[in-house]
């Protein structure tokens, strides 16, 4: 099985250290771990065949027990009938408006006890609508067992130690990296932070802590690499910063090498549908989890987009039969990309472009998710922050924290680089700010359009 260097696995065995003998948890979650390593290396087809073989088991038992299928899917599906890929395509879209609306008519009426015991859960609602879900044992077992994967992927030395700065993390050291690792292998410790603190005290909590490993939000990332390229002293020890909850740009990929001489490793989860896609270990794309969840990206008129085209990501999991999601449109975009040249199986995605709120629009109805080019503009004048706000279809405005107010040479220099890099002839306007604040989720978004397409 790969593995990151020199993990001890724990025993839960008196008297048996060697060869560990884990937990029955743990056991289960070894041995799905154990199938992972194989199944990734899957052709595409071989990999479609299990997933619809789980899927009709999945289907048949929404069809039974859960009172929104029954009524959605009246003459679109038949349980008897083979599924096909066809069958499959003619299930109506799940969207996340019906999705709060309808939770409790979403939920499975007989979920299998041999699930384990029905929790519900919110979303981190980063647009202020969160969404309610139920999870159980099982669902959790699939999210420890992928969390595993992508330490295996990048073979972290688990035995050292993991900062953590999120939404809702202690700032007490914790002395395992988490509901994966707990009582199955033994850790180094994980220390937390706040991402609502100032940038200024993480680096330097930071630097007193000196944890090899990084796991974070996108937005504050750069923030802290800004920082740490304008003291010119870099975090010694730092191997690996990981991002999760937001779309990470190729900009982020060389600010963290410029700063830290480091990766950074993203990873694609969704709080209601656990992990949908992961950073592929030899290059920057992302390989879908095919073995938890079926994840399509479509077109405006539902048809599978092709590689390089951008869509809307639409996923079914495969495993959650307390509330199953069937054909969600999660939200967000994404561009599928060719296979991969690792030699796995599981579907790529080129990139993940983020929700909907976070794509420029035109009067014509087209969308954009421009390359604005900030990296390069540091260059012109210091930013600490950044946010561009469409107004209208023709105005945006881009909010700036930065030491002092740009010089009009400054600006004009940064006008003429952002209408460059957008698709259309738009009015700029440039606002300063002390801070530009989170979401209450701790996410932050660099784009945020206030109009929707024609």
């Amino acid at each position: 099985m790969t593995q990151g260097p020199a993990w001890r696995w724990h025993s839960a065995v008196p008297g048996v250290s060697w060869p560990a003998i884990p937990a029955p948890g743990g056991a289960a979650v070894m041995a799905v771990l154990h199938q992972l390593e194989r199944t990734q290396w899957l052709s595409p087809a071989e990999l479609r065949e299990r997933q619809f073989g789980q899927l009709e088991v999945l289907l048949r038992h929404c069809h039974a027990t859960v009172p929104w299928y029954q009524r959605r899917w009246a003459g679109a599906y038949d349980p008897v009938a083979p599924l096909g890929e066809d069958g499959f395509a003619r299930l109506p879209v799940l969207t996340r408006r019906e999705l709060q609306d309808h939770a409790l008519a979403l939920r499975s009426a007989s979920p299998p006890a041999a699930h384990g015991a029905v929790r519900e859960s919110r979303s981190s609602g980063s647009t202020g609508a969160p969404v309610r879900f139920l999870t159980n044992n099982l669902t959790g077992l699939f999210w420890n067992a992928f969390t595993l994967r992508d330490h295996a992927w990048h073979q972290r030395d688990l035995g050292l130690k993991l900062a953590v700065v999120r939404r809702e993390t202690p700032k007490e050291s914790l002395g395992n990296w988490g509901p994966a690792t707990e009582g199955l292998v033994w850790t180094g410790p994980t220390v937390g932070n706040s991402v609502f603190a100032d940038a200024q005290s993480v680096l330097r909590w930071l630097d007193e802590e000196r944890a090899p490993y990084l796991f974070t939000y996108p937005s504050l990332l750069r923030e802290l690499a800004k920082l740490s390229l304008a003291r010119g002293t870099g975090l010694p020890g730092l191997r690996e910063v990981r991002t999760l909850a937001e779309s990470v740009s190729s900009e982020l990929r060389q600010l963290c090498r410029d700063a830290w001489q480091v990766p950074l490793t993203d990873v694609y989860s969704a709080s209601e549908a656990g992990y949908l896609a992961m950073q592929c270990p030899q290059h920057e794309h992302y390989h879908v989890q095919s073995e938890g969840v079926l994840l399509e990206v479509l077109d405006d008129a539902g048809r599978p987009c092709a590689p390089g085209q951008v869509g809307r990501v639409v996923v079914t999991t495969l495993h959650n039969f307390a509330m199953p999601l069937v054909r969600y449109d999660i939200g967000d975009f994404a561009e599928p990309g060719e296979a991969c040249t690792c030699g796995r199986g599981l579907p790529v995605l080129r990139r993940i472009l983020g929700r909907v709120r976070n794509t420029l629009f035109t009067a014509d109805g087209r969308r954009y998710w421009p390359a604005f080019g900030m990296l390069a503009l540091s260059e012109v004048a210091p930013i600490l922050q950044h946010q561009f706000v469409q107004r209208a279809y023709d105005k945006l405005e881009l909010r700036l924290v930065v030491p002092q107010p740009l010089t009009a040479g400054q600006e004009a220099r940064f006008r003429q680089h952002i209408m460059g890099n957008l698709p259309v002839a738009m009015q700029l306007d440039i606002v300063y700010c002390e801070r530009i604040e989170r979401s209450a989720s701790g996410k932050f978004e660099d784009l945020v359009s206030e109009v929707s397409a024609a």
